[in-house]
């Protein structure tokens, strides 16, 4: 609870919004990403906006795991589910994201797929234990927060010689991400945005390590600030940033120094490499697609690797010609851009993936944004 009542103060988050008014150059416009869909959340939730001078623009970035994963990765899922004698697990946001033709898992369930929603990684290996004339699939998807339980998972089903349990491999990385909405501003491309600075993601860095983005901060001149999830470490890491683009300092800066450490958690590390590798390249939603973005099963976990196990020819995915997802992903636009929002897609009816997770850019907006704008 101490955490809870204390970064929720109401009378010091006046006192950072005053500070940030006193700190920033009006005639200067500060254009701020945040990185992570749980940043987005909490902005929204709390009305922070509204608590920001007007010329800090706050940017959502391709920080959703869910909003990410391209349409042609869904319908390799998707296609998965029909298969005979298959059970796909998932978490409960990708059974509701549309693929090609707004198909999605949940209407693959409807139609007789064995489709099962799961909290973890271990209830997939728990099912794939009680059903033994089962093939069951794990549909791992996310940045570097959930790729060790997947690495851990597969180390486990190597030792108990689980031989009815695979993993559809989608995890992505997450400076790689950064690099190339930088590298995109840098070559002055029609579909950029220009920066001024990250809000940098919290789970992910405890996992890697502030130092992951050192690199990409130096080669780009940008300054990154790792933030918490409270409403308080959000307005104190935007002051931090304002600070370092008034004195055109670059960097990684750690606001959230009760959780994230220089380099991260060496045993999660240890496992994620002991099981995973590079891929030479991985599509992106909004980004298209990316060297060394993305991490496949080493070839001594083979057997657990899906794609192997079952190889699938899948055409190219169909977007919803007026889903504006894409875009808002790489921060050109805004939810309320796009004129599907809060008509034709809503959280219930979901037509793009930003609608779909509460840390999609859409839905945080659609419950918290849409009515104080």
């Amino acid at each position: 609870m101490k955490y809870i009542s204390e970064f929720r103060n109401g009378h010091l988050a006046q006192m950072l919004a005053q500070k940030i008014q006193q700190t920033v150059e009006f005639d200067r416009h500060y254009a701020l990403m945040e990185f992570c869909g749980g940043h987005t959340h909490a902005i929204h939730r709390y009305g922070l906006p509204t608590l920001l001078p007007h010329n800090i623009e706050l940017i959502h970035g391709p920080g959703c795991p869910v909003c990410i994963l391209p349409i042609a990765r869904i319908d390799y899922a998707i296609a998965l589910s029909h298969l005979p004698n298959i059970i796909l697990c998932s978490y409960g946001d990708m059974l509701r994201v549309p693929g090609s033709d707004q198909y999605s898992l949940l209407k693959a369930r409807a139609k007789g797929a064995d489709v099962r929603m799961v909290y973890s990684i271990d209830d997939a290996l728990t099912l794939a234990r009680h059903n033994p004339t089962k093939e069951v699939i794990f549909f791992a998807i996310g940045f570097e927060t959930t790729t060790p339980p997947t690495a851990v998972a597969l180390l486990q089903a190597q030792q108990e010689k689980l031989k009815n349990f695979s993993v559809f491999c989608n995890h992505v990385l997450t400076p790689i991400a950064m690099q190339a909405l930088l590298e995109t501003e840098k070559n002055t491309d029609d579909s950029a945005v220009a920066l001024d600075g990250f809000i940098g993601p919290s789970h992910v860095s405890i996992i890697i390590g502030s130092d992951a983005y050192k690199s990409v901060a130096e080669k780009y001149r940008k300054p990154v600030v790792i933030a918490g999830f409270e409403p308080l470490d959000v307005m104190q890491s935007i002051l931090m940033l304002v600070k370092m683009v008034n004195q055109q300092q670059y960097g990684i800066q750690n606001q959230y120094t009760r959780a994230v450490t220089h380099k991260g958690s060496t045993k999660c590390l240890q496992f994620i490499a002991q099981t995973l590798e590079l891929r030479d390249t991985f599509e992106w939603r909004g980004l298209g697609w990316m060297a060394n973005s993305a991490m496949k099963i080493k070839k001594e976990f083979a057997e657990f690797d899906a794609e192997l196990r079952f190889p699938l020819t899948i055409a190219e995915g169909k977007e919803h010609k007026a889903c504006e997802c894409s875009a808002i992903l790489r921060g050109l636009k805004k939810p309320k851009d796009c004129k599907l929002f809060a008509i034709a897609c809503t959280p219930e009816n979901p037509l793009g993936s930003c609608m779909v997770s509460s840390e999609g850019a859409c839905a945080a907006h659609y419950a918290y944004g849409r009515l104080s704008e």
